[in-house]
């Protein structure tokens, strides 16, 4: 045995340990420190310190590190997304962002939102920070987007105000009762034949892989299990008023998105 090996080895177990504790801390770790706080809960108290807190964003927001949570299908995941927008007609047409995400798909989804001729891209996200961070990334738009702090599940939009709506990993991190709530309001604002775009996890079909996500959602996103069964977008979304889903798996089916078509009438 090389004598590099053992120390090598020790270290990538170290490594792999300290991250996994730093994104406990940051996430499931302190919604259970919040839950045992005495006092009123706020409207956010759900959000993970990660998404709210600006140097946590920065010091996590890259995008080979996010690619990697994503088990590298993150380009892949985005550009389902983009390349429906650019097959739509978005003409003089608004689309909405339903809450901020890392990585690129912001600047992406904006792109192709405005090269499909949308007038203009609305973002919401219930964090001030989240907003400010997301601003930065898509400066070079200017008045092309508006940027408004709102709870997903209640904003003050009108109904059927935008042909196209992305939602990009959010459910998963969400109470189980305001997952239903988001995908309620998300096709409230989206006007008939406007379309939403889903990505999040899925199921995997492979028994290796569902047993690694099954583990990771247990420690890290318990609330992301619900999709595998009684949250079911798919199902939650073709039980609204006549919306047609179409549904796309990618990684032996680890990651799922979905277009959700709102009925012409």
């Amino acid at each position: 045995m090389p004598a590099w090996l053992i120390p090598a080895a020790t270290t990538l177990v170290v490594a792999l340990a300290l991250t996994g504790a730093f994104f406990f801390v940051v996430t499931r770790g302190a919604l259970l420190v919040r839950a045992a706080l005495p006092g009123a809960r706020r409207p956010d108290a759900h959000v993970y310190p990660i998404y709210s807190n600006m140097r946590l964003m920065r010091m996590v927001d890259f995008q080979p590190v996010i690619a990697a949570i994503l088990l590298f299908q993150y380009d892949r995941l985005v550009s389902m997304i983009t390349s429906g927008l650019r097959k739509t007609d978005l003409f003089d047409k608004k689309v909405l962002i339903t809450s901020c995400a890392f990585g690129n798909v912001m600047p992406r989804v904006t792109s192709a939102a405005l090269k499909a001729g949308a007038s203009q891209v609305q973002v919401v996200d219930i964090i001030e920070n989240e907003l400010l961070h997301a601003q930065r990334k898509l400066k070079h738009h200017g008045e092309a987007l508006q940027f408004r702090r709102e709870d997903a599940t209640a904003t003050t939009l009108p109904d059927a105000s935008v042909d196209a709506n992305v939602v990009f990993f959010l459910l998963h991190e969400l109470p189980h009762h305001l997952k239903g709530q988001v995908l309620k309001e998300a096709c409230r604002v989206l006007a008939p034949g406007g379309k939403l775009y889903l990505a999040e996890f899925h199921r995997p079909s492979a028994w290796v892989l569902r047993v690694l996500s099954w583990t990771y959602f247990k420690v890290f996103e318990p609330l992301g299990l619900a999709l595998w069964s009684t949250h079911d977008p798919v199902a939650q979304l073709e039980g609204m008023a006549g919306f047609s889903c179409e549904r796309r798996v990618v990684f032996f089916g680890n990651f799922q998105v979905i277009v959700a078509t709102k009925p012409l009438a």
